[in-house]
């Protein structure tokens, strides 16, 4: 997991491998939600750097793991969108890592800006069962077979 670090400013909604160093503005309640795969467990926290806060979905392994004011680099998250705001994510192969308390702003420091969502919709991640029509080797339009 070595995605190149990136400003909460530019993430953008369907990208893989994010990584941000950010501060923990605010930490919800550990919940379990039924999705399509069975129940899961998730949390929720808002985090920030100088250029802007992202809301935070942790799941698995690492919801409820953040706690208020720490500093943490976060690896290997997805970003997707929900209702125009582009979300961050963590699941089982993200990493937290609690970093220097100076190397990212206080909480006082951290401006409201969100980044947003397209106004395109986009594919939900992992569609086709996992396979891209590109990796597949689906076909793009009409077949020419009958």
């Amino acid at each position: 997991m070595d995605g190149e670090e990136r400003k909460v400013s530019q993430l953008r909604e369907g990208e893989d491998d994010v990584t941000v160093r950010v501060r923990v503005l605010s930490v919800g309640e550990t919940k379990t939600v039924q999705t399509r795969k069975g129940p899961r467990t998730l949390s929720e926290a808002v985090v920030g750097d100088e250029t802007g806060r992202v809301r935070l979905t942790l799941w698995g392994k690492h919801a409820g793991t953040l706690e208020e004011g720490e500093a943490v680099e976060i690896r290997g998250a997805w970003t997707t969108s929900y209702r125009g705001e582009v979300q961050l994510n963590v699941g089982y192969r993200g990493e937290i890592e609690r970093i220097e308390d100076d190397s990212v702003p206080q909480p006082e420091e951290v401006p409201e800006e969100r980044p947003k969502a397209s106004e395109r919709p986009r594919p939900r991640r992992g569609g086709y069962g996992g396979y891209s029509r590109r990796s597949y080797g689906g076909y793009r339009g009409r077949s020419s077979y009958r």
